[in-house]
């Protein structure tokens, strides 16, 4: 059987600092994130470095969100009977999520449009691509810590994990579907997707940010349905599923709603400076 090997560490020691394979791929993906939406932002004849003021906004509020959503939705482990509360600020344990990271992201994003008077549905075109092709590259993050992977499975592609890193129960089950490496590859369709959609369609007014949202969390609900670590459940399915079939039905929704409203009526706001 053929199968592909997980690293055997994902943290290095530079005397007593860490260096962390997860860390080095997230500020890969924001500088990625970046330098996408600065020339996507150029090209809409707005100032390239802007992006780089409104980041400095979006990624402190993201990377608190993300840990906050981590923490109240698997709240027992921090706060439940022998836990240990102050574990909550331990970021550097793991644990954050892509859904509170948007969240966050977002009311960053949002504050600092309103100081420099963006429309934040115009930026959010802007920063779509750059969202995706973010998420692909910090998924190898996961690949590195041995999670985010899928039931077993003896495809060719299935991914070993070490015995340390299984679930309970299948300890003698050595291979599973590589769900980092789905999301990975889907994240990267999401960012090709959603540039050529925008062109064809001539997407504005938060329409290409919507279908970035809606084209993720598509995938992700499937892969999401695919994995088998431990998470709380809501009506026998994982909570992250529900939390991707809402923002699809917010997305779809804006679509919509959207949908016959043609550029330049009312209510369209040209870029800021």
């Amino acid at each position: 059987m053929t199968a592909f090997p997980s690293p055997s560490q994902g943290v290095w020691h530079l005397g007593p600092l860490p260096i962390r394979a997860y860390s080095l791929l997230m500020v890969l993906a924001i500088v990625v994130g970046v330098w996408v939406t600065r020339r996507r932002w150029a090209a809409r004849g707005g100032d390239p470095d802007v992006v780089v003021d409104l980041a400095t906004w979006a990624v402190p509020f993201g990377l608190v969100g993300a840990r906050l959503y981590h923490v109240a939705t698997d709240w027992r482990q921090y706060f439940g009977p022998g836990a240990e509360p102050l574990r909550a600020f331990a970021i550097w344990e793991g644990g954050i999520s892509i859904w509170g990271a948007v969240a966050g992201g977002a009311l960053g994003a949002w504050l600092a449009c309103r100081r420099r008077g963006i429309p934040l549905r115009d930026f959010a075109d802007a920063v779509a691509p750059g969202i995706a092709l973010g998420q692909a590259i910090a998924r190898w993050g996961n690949w590195f810590n041995q999670e985010l992977y899928g039931r077993p499975t003896d495809l060719p592609w299935a991914l070993e994990i070490d015995a340390a890193h299984r679930p309970a129960g299948m300890e003698s089950t050595a291979t599973y579907h590589p769900a980092f490496l789905y999301e990975s590859l889907w994240d990267l369709g999401v960012a090709g997707l959603v540039v050529w959609a925008e062109r064809r369609f001539h997407l504005d007014r938060g329409r290409t940010f919507a279908l970035y949202a809606a084209a993720y969390t598509t995938g992700r609900a499937w892969i999401e349905w695919l994995r088998v670590d431990p998470a709380p459940l809501v009506l026998g399915l994982r909570l992250n599923v529900w939390t991707a079939l809402l923002a699809l039905g917010a997305a779809l929704a804006y679509l919509t709603l959207t949908r016959r409203r043609p550029a330049g009526t009312p209510g369209c706001t040209s870029i800021g400076a």
